[in-house]
């Protein structure tokens, strides 16, 4: 196999839009931030989200088909990695830098509102297109946006969707079927998304709280990241990653852990690292009762107490499809120009559930001492899919 090797990536979450501020926001020990109290996906409950603040380029240059907010979230954080991408591209050609994202949500709200105006005038809104919510369009955006006639796919496997697609991008590359890959992913904010993880009895009403015994529930959000991979240096390497189903229940991980494990472990082994060489672990961390209990025990079990371990989800949300990818820049950032080894903390109340195995928790301000040279990163998904990518510094 080749070294995959992840260049910086282009950026936008509840914490900011760029790598500068969104490290700043990150690694601020005073307090967490992120956040926003809303009723605007939930009216007459007000709920914390994680919603983009920056401003959205427009997308008026683009087909009808491909003007939603999806795309332009996913179009700001392109913006930051283009110059890359187009040089890319004119070493390579258009057929040979592929796309590979993960989204779930498309032009979903975008639909919301043409159903709502149809059925108060019998219209639909003019420009609307139905394949707005096609769950391709994201990868077809950003192809027609850069040009591209090569392969572009999206991934759609829930929460494991953004860290899948770095996987895919890395098989394309060892595979010789594209020599650049365009790999993350992008979800936004909708009622229907807010309602239906309300209809589960899954959503915190106030900021999540992962690994407490508290623990209410999820916090929603959207944002994006997206990396140019190559076979060519770079600060960051793909050193390995995994991936299992648990095949156990469409909303609640095997309790086992088994699957999460198998994820890990698949990571470690395809990299040749032990699990006593990784620095850091940004976990999954949903705050739900199921998530945490089955994510503790199968983190102890592969990597033992002593790693220390966050969730970065109290700052951004759980931006679903896209917090594989969000949060492997997390980890990406932990890697480069860190050489103190700063740690995203672990945000809670402090009270452990002494149900959970006892993981050692990012207090703020917690550092190393020395430059980081591993960090993996967990990402568990409805219907149990499971991935887990473990980076490299090079």
């Amino acid at each position: 196999m080749s070294t995959i090797y992840l260049h910086p990536p282009g950026l936008v979450c509840a914490l900011g839009h760029g790598l500068p501020q969104v490290r700043e926001a990150l690694w601020n020990a005073a307090g967490p931030g992120g956040l926003v109290q809303t009723e605007r996906y939930s009216p007459g409950r007000s709920l914390p989200l994680g919603e983009v603040q920056a401003a959205l380029p427009s997308l008026d240059h683009a087909a009808p088909q491909f003007r939603v907010r999806n795309n332009a979230i996913a179009l700001l954080a392109l913006e930051a990695i283009r110059p890359a991408v187009e040089a890319a591209i004119n070493r390579f050609g258009p057929s040979r830098v592929a796309v590979v994202v993960g989204t779930s949500t498309s032009g979903l709200a975008e639909g919301e509102a043409a159903r709502a105006l149809h059925e108060r005038s019998g219209t639909w809104p003019t420009g609307f297109s139905y394949a707005q919510q096609e769950l391709g369009n994201l990868a077809d955006f950003l192809a027609a946006e850069l040009g591209l006639t090569g392969i572009a796919h999206v991934i759609s496997t829930a929460c494991s969707s953004g860290a899948k697609a770095l996987a895919s991008g890395a098989r394309l590359l060892n595979a010789g079927m594209a020599d650049a890959v365009v790999a993350g992913g992008c979800d936004a904010l909708g009622a229907f998304t807010v309602a239906g993880f309300s209809a589960l009895e899954s959503v915190s009403a106030t900021r999540c709280n992962p690994m407490s015994l508290n623990r209410r529930g999820i916090n929603l959000g959207e944002g994006a990241a997206l990396f140019l991979m190559t076979r060519e240096e770079a600060p960051v390497r793909l050193a390995g990653w995994g991936e299992s189903s648990d095949a156990h229940h469409m909303s609640a991980p095997d309790p086992t852990g088994r699957g999460a494990m198998r994820a890990m472990q698949g990571a470690l082994q395809r990299a040749g690292v032990a699990p006593g060489a990784v620095d850091y672990l940004n976990l999954h961390g949903t705050a739900t009762p199921h998530n945490d209990i089955m994510e503790s025990l199968a983190v102890a079990e592969v990597l033992g107490t002593g790693v220390p371990v966050s969730s970065t989800k109290p700052l951004t949300g759980h931006t679903l499809a896209a917090a594989g990818a969000v949060e492997a820049a997390f980890s990406w950032l932990t890697l480069v120009d860190n050489p103190q080894g700063r740690l995203p903390p672990h945000w809670w109340d402090g009270e452990a559930d002494p149900a959970l195995a006892p993981l050692r928790l990012v207090a703020p301000g917690e550092s190393l001492g020395r430059a980081p040279r591993h960090v993996l990163s967990n990402s568990f998904a409805f219907g149990g899919s499971n991935a887990s990518v473990l980076l490299g510094s090079s």
